[in-house]
C-alpha cells in the first residue's frame, strides 16, 4: 500500500483546535470558511510517508498543521537532494496545483506529522470567486521565490556554520511558516537531513551560533533571539554579540 493511499484512508475531520491553525481560512468572509470546514481533511503521517511524489498528479493542496516534512528530488547519479524543510503552518505546492501538472518533487515526513488537504477542484473553486484567497496565494508564490532564490544563495555557502544559520532563517520565514514563531521544534538529526551535513557538525554549528547570540538551544527545539542576524551570517562576517 502507497503512503498516499494509506493517508486518504486515514483521514478525517480537523477539529476546531486543528482549523484555527489554518492561516488562510482567516482570510476568507464566513460562508467560503464554514465550506472549507466541512470539506478540509487531516491526516497523520508516519516518518518516511511521502504525501507528494515526483510524477505524480495533484489531487489536494497540502499544510502542516504539526510536525516537519521534507521537499526533496533524487539527482540523476542516485543522492537525494533537499530543497527545504517544511515546518507547521505551512502549506505548499501551489504553483503545481495552479497549472495542475506532475509534482516534480517529493515532500516526505521526517517525523510523525499530521497533515491538512483540501481538493484540488475547491482549491481552485477559491481562486475563482475568492478574491482575499487569491492575495494569500499570490503572496506565497512571492515569498516562496524570494526563499529560493536565498536557498541558492545557502548552496554557495561553503562554511557549515553559515549554512546552518541561514537554512534555519528558512526555516523560520513567519509568513510561509506562521505556525513556528520564536521555537522551532526540531531534532539535530532532522535539522543535519535539511542542511545535509553529519549531525556532529551540526551541533557544531549551532553552539557557534549560540555563542554568537541569534539562537538558543532549548529541550527539544531551536529558539530564535535574532532573525535578521540569522538571514545575514557568515562566517567571515559573524554577528557581533552586544
Amino acid at each position: 500500500m502507497s503512503a498516499a493511499s494509506s493517508l486518504r484512508e486515514r483521514a478525517r475531520s480537523p477539529s476546531s483546535a486543528e482549523l484555527q491553525s489554518i492561516p488562510w481560512l482567516r482570510v476568507l468572509d464566513a460562508d467560503d470558511r464554514q465550506r472549507m470546514a466541512r470539506i478540509l481533511v487531516v491526516a497523520h503521517a508516519e516518518p518516511g510517508d511521502r504525501i507528494c511524489r515526483v510524477g505524480r498528479a495533484p489531487t489536494y493542496w497540502f499544510g502542516v498543521v504539526d510536525g516537519l516534512l521534507k521537499m526533496s528530488n533524487d539527482s540523476k547519479g542516485g543522492a537525494q537532494i533537499t530543497f527545504t524543510g517544511i515546518p507547521p503552518g505551512a502549506w505548499f505546492g501551489e504553483g503545481t496545483l495552479l497549472k495542475r501538472e506532475v509534482y516534480r518533487y517529493n515532500i516526505e515526513a521526517l517525523r510523525r506529522s499530521t497533515v491538512a488537504g483540501l481538493p484540488i477542484d475547491e482549491f481552485h473553486a477559491l481562486l475563482d470567486r475568492s478574491i482575499p484567497f487569491n492575495r494569500f496565494v499570490m503572496n506565497q508564490l512571492n515569498e516562496r521565490l524570494g526563499q529560493f532564490i536565498a536557498a541558492r544563495e545557502i548552496d554557495r555557502q561553503n562554511h557549515p556554520d553559515a549554512r546552518v544559520a541561514r537554512s534555519l532563517a528558512a526555516l523560520f520565514h513567519p509568513i510561509l511558516y506562521p505556525g513556528v514563531g520564536e521555537l522551532l521544534r526540531i531534532t539535530q538529526q532532522e535539522l543535519a537531513y535539511l542542511v545535509g551535513l553529519s549531525r556532529q557538525r551540526v551541533n557544531q554549528a549551532l553552539r557557534a551560533l549560540q555563542d554568537q547570540n541569534v539562537i538558543r538551544i532549548e529541550y527539544g527545539g531551536l529558539r530564535v533571539l535574532d532573525l535578521a542576524g540569522l538571514r545575514e551570517y557568515s562566517f567571515d562576517n559573524p554577528v557581533s554579540k552586544p
